[in-house]
């Protein structure tokens, strides 16, 4: 029997499935909370994916591991590995006047053009240009910016500060793939590129590390104990492969956030912002509309009017 493993490090928590790779059984899992707020410490996803994974009874026997993450998060390091400042997560709003700003100054319909995008306070670019104008000490340290599932895939490949780690700084050696990538607001999922000068419009310069955009069968590496690291990807990119979806597809979710999402064999690029042109985890693209919250205001207001919410999975054959 050949195991697998899979990592959702969400917003709200990290949760662990081991599988057995020929039948897609559950052979067995764990799960640990992460911290509230909308900026918070990335030592505590590392330490939830240590409990998570302590609870699914360790990794010792899968033979790959890959990490599914929320997106759009800012993780900014320095040129030691240390992370610089608490991330801010994607559902940080503080980086709304810095978004209005960005589609200013170069235009919805060219950033849509560019990255299938117009940028909104969660994405990464908006929070890198909240940082060079609010903390410009901070920012001038970054040396190298990361999403929360690239920072856990260095850690998982025995990179980190030098003094806590197997492999020390090496900020060359992060890695992403497109379906998060895309989600930055400075990477063109058609070219597969980044967009340098957008990245210069947020943190007010260039010489920083970026992961390296892996291709979707291309793996990250190996753990220090020889584990297959998979490229892993974001959040809903993660689900839409999980459900197999294709092109014609169409998904909802809820949790911390409501999107509703699509796969598409050409990248969206809608002007007004309602719809966010990402990539997925295949090589397509996933056309995805969000909302900041979603399962919160339906549990408050089943609360509110004293009924309880039932599940129902509804799939169209």
């Amino acid at each position: 029997m050949t195991l697998v493993c899979g990592v959702d490090t969400s917003t709200q928590s990290c949760k662990v499935g081991i599988r057995d790779v020929e039948t897609g059984a559950v052979v067995r899992s764990g799960r640990a909370p992460h911290p509230d707020g909308t900026e918070v410490d990335p030592e505590a996803w590392w330490t939830a994916l240590q409990a998570a994974i302590a609870e699914a009874g360790g990794i010792e026997d899968v033979a790959a591991i890959a990490v599914s993450g929320q997106q759009h998060g800012m993780v900014a390091l320095d040129s030691a590995g240390r992370v610089i400042r608490p991330a801010l997560l994607w559902n940080d709003t503080r980086s709304a006047d810095a978004a209005a700003d960005l589609s200013e100054e170069v235009g919805a319909e060219e950033l849509a053009r560019r990255t299938g995008s117009v940028p909104v306070a969660s994405f990464t670019l908006t929070k890198l240009r909240w940082l060079r104008d609010h903390e410009p000490d901070n920012a001038k340290r970054v040396a190298a910016v990361a999403l929360p599932h690239d920072w856990l895939t260095w850690r998982l490949l025995g990179y980190g500060p030098k003094d806590e780690s197997p492999l020390g700084p090496e900020l060359d050696a992060l890695v992403t793939d497109r379906s998060d990538a895309s989600g930055t607001a400075y990477f063109n999922a058609t070219t597969d590129q980044y967009e340098l000068d957008l990245l210069e419009r947020g943190l007010g310069r260039t010489d920083v590390a970026l992961p390296r955009v892996l291709e979707p069968s291309e793996t990250a590496g190996r753990t220090p104990a020889g584990i297959i690291v998979g490229p892993g990807t974001g959040d809903n990119a993660g689900a839409a492969l999980g459900l197999g979806a294709g092109p014609g597809d169409v998904i909802i979710s809820i949790g911390t956030s409501g999107t509703v999402f699509a796969v598409a064999d050409e990248q969206s690029h809608d002007v007004t912002g309602a719809v966010a042109g990402f990539a997925d985890a295949t090589g397509r693209f996933l056309p995805l509309v969000a909302t900041l919250n979603a399962a919160r205001v339906l549990v408050s207001t089943a609360k509110l009017l004293g009924v309880e919410m039932v599940a129902v999975q509804v799939r169209d054959e």
